[in-house]
């Protein structure tokens, strides 16, 4: 059966030489395209029969590694592939702990795509040969992954807003809803965190962000 694939990612070029790479081992796939959180969630409603999501954790509308965590929570049947340049180990061993099937550096050649999507469509976990996984994220991180992957995709768009500094008309805004709907939606995200207050609410959620080396000038 031909494969059907999903490329989420918010660089048009990138996704071209995704799908270019994919259509070279699989010419008869399926290829959806997606460059946000929305429409990623949208395109997972509509195409329950996907074999293999492809995602960039540096997504609009997500932060960290928190659309990962709600993505396998809400769809855990749907194999999830991390493409990334954020390539240090310990985003890759995050990303492991946090329910992906493999992690592709986005520096990876054709040949290394093909060997990797491979290796996941076969049942296998996929890291570059130079990488040795082991578990990295504490307690603490990990009640907070709990509570992301129990929000609802509401709560989930509420809570990356919240990371981003909106304020609740801002948010209700940008949801087309009103501001006593995101006020209920904060209600619920500060319960399930025990917290609050909103930077009570950020700073929790901040530990999900990706942790970029600094370079040296």
């Amino acid at each position: 059966m031909p494969k059907r694939f999903l490329i989420a990612d918010d660089h048009p070029l990138f996704r071209s030489a995704m799908r270019s790479a994919l259509v070279t081992r699989f010419p008869d796939a399926a290829i959806e395209e997606v460059g946000d959180i929305s429409t990623l969630q949208q395109a997972i409603t509509e195409h329950s029969d996907i074999d293999l999501l492809l995602l960039d954790l540096h997504m609009p509308g997500a932060q960290g590694f928190s659309a990962l965590i709600h993505i396998q929570a809400q769809h855990p049947e749907i194999p999830l592939m991390v493409v990334s340049a954020s390539e240090t180990e310990e985003v890759m061993c995050r990303a492991i702990d946090y329910g992906a099937s493999g992690f592709l550096p986005k520096s990876s050649s054709v040949e290394q795509i093909s060997r990797a999507v491979q290796q996941v469509l076969d049942g296998q976990r996929w890291l570059p040969e130079n990488v040795k996984y082991q578990p990295t994220s504490g307690s603490s991180e990990k009640t907070i992954a709990e509570v992301v992957a129990s929000l609802t995709p509401q709560q989930f768009r509420v809570a990356n807003y919240l990371v981003q500094g909106l304020l609740n008309k801002q948010i209700a805004w940008e949801l087309h809803v009103t501001e006593a709907t995101i006020k209920a939606h904060i209600t619920e995200i500060f319960r399930k965190l025990g917290v609050h207050s909103r930077t009570q609410a950020v700073l929790m959620l901040s530990q999900l962000e990706i942790n970029t080396p600094s370079l040296d000038p």
